[in-house]
């Protein structure tokens, strides 16, 4: 019952921030106003997620939004599932060169070690550079507080600006007040979530002290999350889409679709760039992954061109509620 009337109460208070409140869009157009504070704390001294400020991003150099911790974060970045050894290594450093500064990573990648290495080999102000790493059910949500420092440890960059759990399970929020320790001492910077979704989260905040600074699910054209989105961004909560591209196996029929092809043309971009761009325009983060340094450079040349709204309504139409992992 305690847990029941918490979630409640997380919802009425926001559902008040959104009549009660006037959205104060003169802050950089930052994408995330401050309605939900460091500590978990909510108030309607601000307000909810709306868009990024795509205007102010260049060929090589993503915008970036204002999370709820009050850190700021790139709209772009690189995705690092599946790459490891060298070839992750190198593919860190060639975003690092081509105006990358947000890299996502997880223990369950087996490459925070390579990451770390290439970030510390890359020249990039440290300070510059937004990490994101994932600790994962089982062992290390049973021993939290192990399974961060190992995460520290291996990436050794001074410390870590996210730690999400990779998804629910047993012990979760134990690992989560795990991190708010280490977040109280400095060393990692912002909370967030992996594969949570509406069922879960009222329950989940109503039970921890600091509010997520983010969600990171599968999202992609074939699965929006047309639910989901909206309902954490009332919450103060910035989407970020893993599959960006609807992921290994599924991208090339992404690719193939008529409506996005036929979009492509009229801007004289690639499938890619206009799915990448689409993600942006919704306010959903992306972080397609890739190891072939031209892709790498494609991937974030997508602000030279805007989609119309009639273009990003044809978008929207090709959503299946169709999911392409088990998260």
């Amino acid at each position: 019952m305690k847990r029941l009337l918490g979630a409640l109460l997380v919802i009425i208070m926001a559902l008040f921030c959104l009549t009660a409140c006037t959205n104060d869009d003169s802050s950089e157009n930052i994408g995330v106003n401050e309605n939900i504070s460091g500590n978990g704390e909510t108030g309607c001294d601000s307000g909810v997620v709306a868009s990024f400020d795509l205007a102010s991003g260049v060929n090589g150099k993503a915008p970036i939004v204002k999370l709820n911790s009050g850190y700021e974060m790139p709209v772009l970045g690189l995705g690092t599932y599946s790459l490891t050894g060298d070839t992750c290594k190198n593919a860190v450093l060639s975003a690092l060169s081509q105006g990358y500064r947000l890299i996502d990573t997880a223990h369950m990648y087996g490459n925070e070690r390579e990451i770390g290495e290439a970030i510390r080999q890359s020249g990039v102000p440290r300070e510059e550079i937004f990490v994101i790493t994932k600790i994962y059910p089982g062992t290390q949500f049973a021993n939290p507080e192990q399974a961060i420092q190992e995460s520290l440890d291996k990436l050794d960059i001074g410390y870590i600006d996210m730690m999400l759990l990779h998804h629910p399970g047993a012990n979760d929020v134990k690992a989560y007040k795990a991190i708010e320790k280490f977040v109280a001492q400095g060393r990692i910077h912002s909370i967030g979530l992996s594969n949570w979704y509406i069922e879960e989260i009222d329950d989940f905040i109503a039970q921890v002290d600091i509010m997520p600074a983010l969600i990171q699910n599968e999202i992609h054209p074939y699965y929006q999350e047309q639910k989901v989105v909206p309902y954490m961004h009332k919450l103060g909560i910035v989407m970020q889409a893993w599959y960006p591209l609807g992921g290994r196996g599924h991208t090339g029929a992404l690719l193939a679709d008529g409506t996005i092809t036929e979009i492509a043309r009229n801007h004289g971009v690639s499938c890619v760039q206009v799915i990448l761009r689409w993600h942006l325009q919704r306010g959903v983060v992306a972080i397609p992954g890739s190891s072939n340094p031209a892709h790498i450079l494609e991937n974030i040349s997508i602000f030279g061109f805007e989609l119309t709204q009639a273009e990003m309504n044809a978008i929207s139409a090709l959503d299946r509620n169709e999911k392409h992992d088990w998260y």
